[in-house]
């Protein structure tokens, strides 16, 4: 009992829209390689992958396509890496918004790739090639959304991928989207060129839109992740910030004006919401702690020892003694002595509330 126990066990741990999702593609995927050994490869690939031809008679396809590997890797790849990654996610954003993620994840990648397929149609007047010839299927989209998310959340922790190449989680979505690139320009647009639409659809939905559960600035929501470390030109090399910082601030408008963005509260530097939601708050906390770091460093750089301002004593005049006028006078030294005290006081007691605020 004990063994057949265990199994249980550990299906039951999983979290239900993780659970829901890896039996569904399973089951899709059996069913698929079922119907193709009956000589049906042709109606399940209409009825089960996106075919831009036949998309529109077939709209469910946008989003169960998802479930359907149609190779024995690929099968193998989604099972390794996309429950475990929507397990950690689940346990982090709640049922609801890992589902909301997943289906925004799928579905817009889908009809962006459906859209750009009648565009080259359109152009070249090839429809057996791509209307009909090229079929989107698998979670490649979501592969790439789910390194995004990890990005945001835990983007400088390393990992070991087959266990020999170490990379930090940040640089995984851009090598992804790299590898998506050539591969395109060899000739395998299908299904490669998914990938890249995931990242801008995965970026896009946790920039502006993923309401960040738990986490509200004066009783009102809050959504996206507005901070700088998550901006668009933190992806691109430096020479490519310029032109790219243009565009976006002209989108960023434009789309604010038609009111297609939620308002996201005030940043993180500026002390509203925090950038990484749930409890895992790794980013926030590293930025705190560079924050308290500039605030040591510029407390040591205030303090100076007390004797340095002896040198703006009022020269004394020839070698005459003193008189008791002169003695009883507070010398300017002093005064310079207890200035200093005072604002090195000021700037401790400001630099202490500071501190208090940021932690």
């Amino acid at each position: 009992m004990a063994v057949l126990s265990s199994p249980l066990v550990l299906i039951q741990s999983i979290p239900p829209v993780t659970r829901a999702f890896t039996a569904a593609t399973i089951v899709s995927s059996a069913l698929y390689a079922y119907l193709c050994w009956k000589g049906l490869a042709l109606e399940a690939a209409q009825y089960m992958t996106v075919v831009p031809g036949s998309a529109l008679y077939a709209p469910w396809t946008l989003f169960t396509s998802a479930f359907v590997e149609t190779s024995i890797f690929e099968f193998i790849a989604s099972l390794i890496f996309v429950p475990a990654a929507l397990k950690y996610l689940e346990r982090l954003w709640g049922s609801i918004e890992t589902l909301k993620f997943i289906f925004v994840s799928v579905v817009a990648s889908n009809i962006i790739a459906f859209g750009f397929n009648w565009i080259e149609f359109i152009v070249t007047r090839n429809a057996d090639l791509f209307l009909y010839g090229m079929r989107y299927h698998g979670q490649m989209s979501l592969q790439t959304t789910l390194l995004v998310a990890f990005t945001q959340l835990i983007p400088e922790h390393q990992v070991q991928i087959l266990g020999v190449i170490k990379a930090r989680v940040k640089n995984l979505p851009m090598a992804y989207l790299t590898l998506s690139t050539v591969l395109c320009f060899v000739g395998f647009q299908c299904p490669w060129i998914i990938i890249q639409f995931g990242w801008f659809v995965g970026w896009i939905y946790l920039r502006f839109y993923k309401k960040n559960t738990g986490e509200s600035v004066g009783g009102v929501d809050t959504y996206g992740d507005r901070s700088e470390t998550f901006s668009l030109i933190s992806w691109f090399p430096p020479f490519m910030h310029y032109p790219l910082t243009l565009l976006g601030n002209f989108v960023y408008s434009l789309a604010n004006r038609l009111h297609l963005i939620p308002s996201s509260g005030s940043d993180v530097e500026l002390g509203g919401y925090g950038q990484v939601p749930g409890t895992a708050r790794a980013e926030a906390e590293r930025r705190r702690a560079l924050a308290l770091k500039a605030l040591d460093q510029r407390l040591a750089n205030n303090s100076s020892p007390v004797g340095a301002v002896s040198t703006n004593a009022v020269p004394s005049q020839g070698r005459s003694p003193p008189s008791a006028n002169t003695a009883a006078s507070p010398s300017p030294p002093s005064n310079g002595r207890a200035l200093d005290r005072s604002k090195s006081g000021t700037d401790t007691d400001s630099a202490a509330n500071v501190k208090s605020e940021i932690r």
